[in-house]
C-alpha cells in the first residue's frame, strides 16, 4: 500500500532506495522486490523492507543506508524504515522427493569422519538461526550416535498429538532425535532398510510445523543415511564439517563428492578447531594444522562458512547441554558461530533466488 502526499512520491522514494545493494544477490532491493511498502504522511516517508533471512548480517546497515537516502529526499523531514524478513525455499520437490508440509528449507550438516565437532557445530548453526528470529528445527540424524538429547540439556520423551509426532523444544528449537526413544546405553544395531525407515517417519510422521531451517545432524561418513536423504526429500543443501588436518580433509573431499552426486548441493564448508589461543599468553597454536578448510573449500569450488577456534566452553557447554553461542555469544568462537550460521542463511537465500528466478536479468517485480 502507498499513500503519498504533497510533493513527495513513490517514485521519488523507490529511485532514491535503488542505490542499496543486497550485498549477496548483488541486485538492488527495489528490483529484488524487497521494499514492499511505501507509506507518505506530509513530511514522513515509511517504508517496509523485506529480507530473505533474519540472520542477514548488513541488515542494520541497509537500515541506516535508507534512512540516509530518504532524509535527502527534498522535502522529506521524518524517515521510519521497518526491517522484516522472510525465508524462501531453496530446494524444488520433485516425483519422488515430496516436501515437509510447513518445512521451507532443509540443510544437512555432515562430515567425512568422526571426531570433528559436527554434532556440535549443528546444534550451535541452530541455535544461532533461532536467536536472530527464524523458525527453527533440529533432526538427529546420527541414529548410531545420537548426541543431540546431550548437547541441548534434553531429556524427555516424545509425546503425539494423536496424529503426529510433537518435538521436543528447547532454546526456540524444535528437536527430534531417536535417543528420546531409546533407554541411555541401549545400541541402535539396525540395518540400512530400518535406517530408511525412521528417516522416513522423522520427516512424514512428525509435526515439525512452519520452518524457515530444519538443520540435520548426519552421522559421519558416506553411507545409508545420506542416501535415503537424497531419496526422501527435497533438499536445500549441506554443510560440510571438517578440521584442518590432512586426513580430516581427504574424508571431507570424499564427503563433498558424495553430496553432489546425490544432487544435494553444498552450501559451505566449515573448519571446526581451527586454532588454539593460549588463554595466559594468547600465544596461537595451530594444533591440526592451519588454512587447510579455506584451501579445500577454494579447491571444490564451494562456499567458506568460516573457522571456528579450540575453546574449552565449547566442550564443556556441549556436555552440560547448554551451546557457546547461548551461554557466551560475545566470545571468539560463539561470534565465529553466529557469523558461520549468518553466513549459511546466506547462501541458502542465494540458492532460493537461483531457484525461484533465474539468472539476475530475469528478476521480476512482485
Amino acid at each position: 500500500m502507498t499513500i503519498s502526499q504533497g510533493g513527495i512520491n513513490e517514485s521519488a522514494v523507490l529511485d532514491a532506495l535503488k542505490v542499496i545493494q543486497d550485498p549477496d544477490l548483488h541486485r538492488d532491493i527495489v528490483s529484488l522486490g524487497f521494499v514492499k511498502q511505501v507509506s507518505i504522511d506530509g513530511e514522513m516517508v515509511s517504508v517496509v523492507i523485506e529480507l530473505t533471512t533474519p540472520a542477514c548480517p548488513v541488515k542494520d546497515q541497509m537500515r541506516e543506508q535508507a534512512e540516509t537516502v530518504l532524509r535527502q529526499l527534498p522535502g522529506v523531514e521524518k524517515v521510519y524504515v521497518e526491517m522484516t524478513a522472510n525465508v524462501r525455499s531453496a530446494s524444488s520437490p520433485d516425483e519422488g522427493r515430496a516436501a515437509i508440509p510447513g518445512v521451507k528449507n532443509i540443510i544437512a550438516v555432515g562430515a567425512g569422519k568422526g571426531g570433528v565437532g559436527k554434532t556440535t557445530v549443528s546444534v550451535n548453526l541452530a541455535c544461532a538461526l533461532a536467536q536472530h528470529g527464524s523458525r527453527v528445527g533440529l533432526l538427529d540424524g546420527d541414529i548410531y550416535g545420537p548426541n543431540i538429547p546431550i548437547m541441548l540439556g534434553v531429556q524427555t520423551q516424545l509425546e503425539t498429538d494423536g496424529k503426529k509426532i510433537v518435538p521436543a523444544e528447547r532454546y526456540g528449537i524444535r528437536v527430534v532425535s531417536i535417543g528420546f526413544l531409546t533407554q541411555d546405553e541401549a545400541p541402535v544395531i539396525w540395518r540400512g532398510p530400518m535406517l530408511h525407515g525412521v528417516i522416513q517417519q522423522f520427516f512424514r510422521e512428525v509435526n515439525w510445523g512452519d520452518l524457515d531451517y530444519l538443520i540435520i545432524d548426519m552421522p559421519p561418513g558416506t553411507g545409508d543415511v545420506a542416501l535415503s536423504l537424497s531419496q526422501t526429500v527435497p533438499v536445500s543443501g549441506a554443510v560440510a564439517v571438517t578440521t584442518p588436518q590432512t586426513v580430516s580433509l581427504a574424508d571431507t573431499r570424499r564427503a563433498i563428492r558424495m553430496y553432489q552426486k546425490l544432487n544435494i548441493p553444498v552450501l559451505g564448508l566449515l573448519e571446526n578447531m581451527s586454532h588454539f589461543v593460549c588463554p595466559d599468553c594468547n600465544h596461537e597454536s595451530d594444533i591440526f594444522g592451519k588454512g587447510g578448510g579455506e584451501l579445500l573449500a577454494e579447491q571444490m569450488k564451494v562456499p567458506y562458512l568460516g573457522q571456528i577456534p579450540l575453546y574449552e566452553p565449547i566442550r564443556v557447554g556441549g556436555d552440560q547441554g547448554t551451546p557457546i553461542v547461548m551461554t557466551e555469544p560475545e566470545s571468539p568462537a560463539g561470534q565465529a558461530l553466529i557469523d558461520s550460521a549468518a553466513r549459511l542463511a546466506a547462501q541458502v537465500s542465494i540458492a532460493s533466488y537461483e531457484t525461484t528466478v533465474g539468472a539476475p536479468e530475469e528478476v521480476a517485480l512482485p
